[in-house]
């Protein structure tokens, strides 16, 4: 894992790490509750298709972040590319949303998610008070990744470790049972539902849980080789991702009856259940919980990259800059900040609420940074946008891929807004446009004030 680069500093992330990190972030809850609620209105083999749809478009950002990702190899994500690319002011407002929801948000709905894995409602105690399970995660986390970095990024692999190896022999168990001929869903007939409109719904929903792909370039300087490393490994990881996925839900939809699971949150554990009895049930709830720390744990490890770049740039305070902890860089107090910020947000808001804010939120942020393909170099950079190495398909492919990916996010988008208007009782009133709307309007007002006090 440890490796040096070019300038003989040693790097926490090699490309096994790096991938660890985007296999944590983009693993969570929504794989283990979105195909139950699809199979209201699409039939199995369509969820089916709906998840193998969803896994393309991510390989397409994914392909087209590792375009991005070789040409500006620094960390800082959506910040830095949208600084670079097109307006520091830009930039700012995407560092200001990863700031308020893409990662604050994000870690309070896997934690807040987790607690309710761990913690059923009938297990509590008379004492407990919803969120403090939730909240002693994000503080461990926190804690062992600002005290030494190199010691968090093993934790992680471990962690990650643990839940593909629950996962994987899970997905053998049930297997198994499929060739003994227990699956009792396997020969009931299911329902024959289909609309392109339904599928496209699914998909918004279904491309939630593929969200997290481009962890990496988060932590562009802290990967050895990052030109290399970071493309490969977001790429790798959204394979084997897409492949867990469809082995996992080709159990959870044709294992369980498809009366027992339509409509329902849980399709896994009744899926597990089906086929194995309450151990199996067992060893998918630990998964989950598993599933969900490591989601905690990666996005606590690259969110504050992205405020550290910030500092480094002077558009943030310079508190929040990169410091030396343990013989090691860590930006220890952008993370105990974004600890506190997620915490608040763990007491003061809903998993529904964050859910619709979140979601709208990131698809328009990632379509507006692929954009930044299509947009030619500047003297910051060191080769032009969207360079390959190879020409002919590769550079066919620098185009279409991207293309693809910008046209699905934003059509997602506009979906999940259309769904607020129908469902409100107000014409205008959409929580996920309002949401978004407030945190850039907040984020260009704060920029503004900065640079009119000349602090940018």
């Amino acid at each position: 894992m440890d490796q040096v680069d070019a300038g003989q500093r040693r790097t926490p992330f090699g490309l096994t790490s790096a991938c660890g990190l985007i296999v944590a972030n983009m693993i969570g809850a929504g794989v283990f509750t979105t195909s139950g609620f699809s199979l209201v209105d699409l039939s199995r083999e369509y969820v089916l298709l709906a998840w193998l749809i969803a896994g393309l478009i991510a390989l397409c950002g994914a392909y087209s972040y590792g375009l991005l990702a070789r040409s500006i190899s620094e960390s800082g994500g959506e910040y830095l590319f949208l600084s670079r690319r097109i307006h520091p002011g830009i930039g700012f407002l995407a560092g200001w949303v990863s700031l308020l929801q893409g990662f604050t948000g994000a870690i309070a709905f896997a934690a807040v998610t987790f607690e309710a894995y761990a913690l059923p409602e009938s297990f509590l105690p008379t004492w407990y008070r919803s969120g403090m399970l939730a909240i002693a995660a994000i503080v461990v986390f926190a804690g062992l990744h600002a005290a030494v970095l190199r010691k968090g990024v093993v934790t992680q692999n471990i962690v990650v470790g643990l839940k593909l190896a629950l996962l994987g022999g899970f997905v053998g168990y049930a297997m198994f049972a499929f060739g003994q001929g227990r699956w009792p869903g396997w020969g009931a007939e299911g329902s024959s539902r289909f609309s392109w409109l339904a599928l496209a719904t699914s998909l918004v929903y279904i491309s939630l849980s593929y969200s997290g792909f481009n962890a990496a370039v988060y932590i562009s300087e802290e990967v050895s080789d990052p030109r290399r490393n970071v493309p490969r490994a977001m790429l790798i990881s959204t394979v084997a991702v897409m492949v867990i996925y469809l082995a996992l839900n080709f159990v959870f939809v044709y294992a369980p009856e498809p009366a027992a699971i339509t409509g329902q949150k849980e399709i896994a554990a009744l899926a597990a259940h089906a086929v194995g009895g309450p151990s199996a049930d067992l060893l998918v709830r630990t998964a989950i919980c598993l599933a969900l720390l490591s989601s905690v744990s990666s996005m606590v490890i690259a969110g504050p990259r992205v405020y550290a770049k910030m500092a480094e740039d002077g558009v943030f305070p310079a508190w929040f800059r990169i410091g030396e902890q343990g013989g090691e860089r860590v930006p220890a107090r952008a993370i105990a900040f974004q600890a506190v910020l997620a915490s608040l947000v763990v007491l003061f808001t809903t998993l529904r609420q964050l859910l619709e804010v979140l979601a709208f939120t990131l698809s328009v942020c990632a379509a507006f940074t692929v954009m930044c393909v299509f947009l030619p170099g500047n003297k910051h950079e060191s080769a032009p946008a969207g360079e390959v190495r190879a020409g002919g398909i590769h550079r066919l492919l620098a185009r279409i891929l991207p293309a693809i990916y910008v046209v699905a996010t934003l059509t997602f988008a506009a979906l999940l807004v259309s769904r607020d208007f129908q469902a409100s009782e107000t014409w205008w009133y959409s929580p996920s446009l309002l949401g978004f709307l407030a945190t850039i309007v907040s984020g260009g007002l704060l920029y503004g004030t900065l640079r009119s006090a000349r602090k940018i």
